[in-house]
């Protein structure tokens, strides 16, 4: 059973920081491009950031310079270090397994970020 566990969400004030965490089991994990996506209240889900297997990154032009995606593979984690949070940052984050060949897809059942003051 693939099971992708998010973890590290909370309330946190503007200009704080949180890092999301993504444990994935059930899958050979260095086989899969791993990524965080989000949705805020009304609006469509939208990709943060991704992770290949070789490590090579990507990030949504909005979080580029705050957000950091890293992945352990001996610990089968992904992770998403969020630094200088502002109130748009607020939605559910998703994690998301892809396999490299491209036909095989999972996604966490997400984690809640709120940035208020």
């Amino acid at each position: 059973q693939v099971q992708l566990v998010e973890s590290g969400g909370g309330l946190v004030q503007p200009g704080g920081s949180l890092r999301l965490s993504c444990a994935a089991s059930g899958i050979t994990f260095s086989m899969y491009h791993m990524g965080w996506h989000r949705q805020a209240p009304g609006k469509q889900r939208e990709l943060v950031a991704t992770i290949t297997p070789g490590r090579v990154t990507n990030y949504a032009d909005s979080v580029k310079g705050r957000f950091t995606i890293a992945r352990d593979n001996a610990k089968s984690t992904v992770y998403l270090q969020m630094n200088s949070l502002n109130v748009e940052d607020t939605a559910v984050y998703y994690c998301r397994a892809d396999h490299r060949d491209g036909r095989t897809v999972y996604w966490g059942q997400g984690t809640q970020v709120t940035v208020s003051s």
